[in-house]
């Protein structure tokens, strides 16, 4: 890998790993880091160390690769992408931030969370002051366009994450409920950091609106497999709690198709309907909701969705200049669905 260069990324065959379009993509990505870290310092004893840490332990930074790379088949001056692409990481984490509070989360990324350490209304409080940090960089780019997509965005996050908050514990859901709530909470960061990296990019008008619905069908299928891999994986390989959606009582895509698949099994659909309410529900019981659910064929159905968004994003891209940017663009629409393997 050492020696791979642009010109050598260019004739490999695709789709392309990842992590050879990370190589390609480390010095913009790192000047992009640097300023995320300036960004989110805070100056307060203890609290700001935190707060650096839970940036530093930080994820692939899809976001803003996704960013910078919607920008590259267009005109692309890191320079200008630098704010927007720093405000889009910062405005996640501050989004994780809030979101385990609610879900009273102790681990994320394999770290404590601040949830675990501090009392919620000053958890909450950095979570406030990271969005609007993260709200600043986005007027850094002096972009009024850019800065309405950024505010549309927080807005659609903040709608998902209220959603889910009232879903809970309701069986009687659709699974178009489900896929607008995942969009606010998740996809839409996507669909937004794609947009305005097209903006700042000066794409034109149709390819701007194409890279925002590429963006939210890469994060469409980024949640969906995030909720299969909850019922699926074991804490310690996905970095946070494992089985805490049925827990807090959210339903997610494998719940429900598990229930289109079990009409006629009362006794299994009984047990995970009384772990969605989650009155007096033992350990044990949610043990058994989990196999249950993973038994039935309902983690595949929903992988099957999540490889749908993937072809979809991967059609949009043959409307878009070819060339790397448009190949990198792929390998990142593929990196959702190769966490299941």
């Amino acid at each position: 890998m050492g020696t791979l260069t642009t010109t050598a990324f260019q004739r490999r065959a695709i789709p392309l790993d990842l992590s050879d379009v990370f190589y390609v993509m480390r010095a913009d990505l790192e000047r992009v880091e640097q300023r995320l870290r300036e960004e989110a310092n805070v100056d307060y004893p203890i609290v700001g160390e935190i707060v650096d840490n839970l940036i530093g332990a930080g994820g692939k930074r899809l976001r803003p690769l996704l960013l910078l790379l919607s920008a590259k088949p267009f005109d692309y001056d890191l320079d200008e992408l630098i704010p927007a692409a720093a405000g889009v990481e910062l405005l996640h984490n501050a989004s994780l931030i809030h979101d385990d509070t609610v879900d009273h989360a102790d681990v994320r990324r394999g770290q404590p969370t601040l949830n675990s350490l501090l009392p919620p209304e000053t958890v909450i409080l950095l979570g406030d002051y990271l969005f609007a940090r993260s709200a600043m960089l986005a007027a850094a780019t002096m972009n009024p366009r850019v800065v309405g997509v950024f505010a549309s965005t927080l807005a659609k996050i903040c709608d998902g994450q209220l959603s889910e908050v009232f879903a809970a514990h309701q069986t009687e859901q659709t699974i178009d409920d489900y896929k607008r709530r995942i969009y606010g909470k998740t996809a839409s960061l996507f669909a937004g950091s794609a947009e305005m990296g097209a903006i700042i990019g000066q794409a034109p008008g149709d390819q701007i609106e194409a890279m925002s619905q590429f963006g939210g069908d890469v994060g469409m299928a980024f949640q969906i497999i995030d909720d299969v891999l909850d019922l699926r994986e074991s804490t310690d390989a996905i970095g946070k709690p494992a089985g805490l959606d049925l827990r807090q009582g959210t339903v997610t895509l494998p719940t429900m198709l598990f229930f289109e698949r079990n009409t006629m099994n009362g006794h299994y659909a009984e047990l995970i309907s009384r772990v969605i309410d989650g009155n007096e529900i033992s350990d044990s019981d949610y043990n058994d909701a989990v196999q249950v659910i993973r038994e039935s064929g309902a983690l595949e159905a929903s992988i099957e969705v999540a490889e749908e968004y993937v072809e979809h994003a991967r059609n949009i891209l043959r409307g878009l200049p070819p060339g790397e940017a448009t190949d990198m663009l792929e390998a990142l629409a593929m990196e959702s669905l190769s966490r299941t393997h």
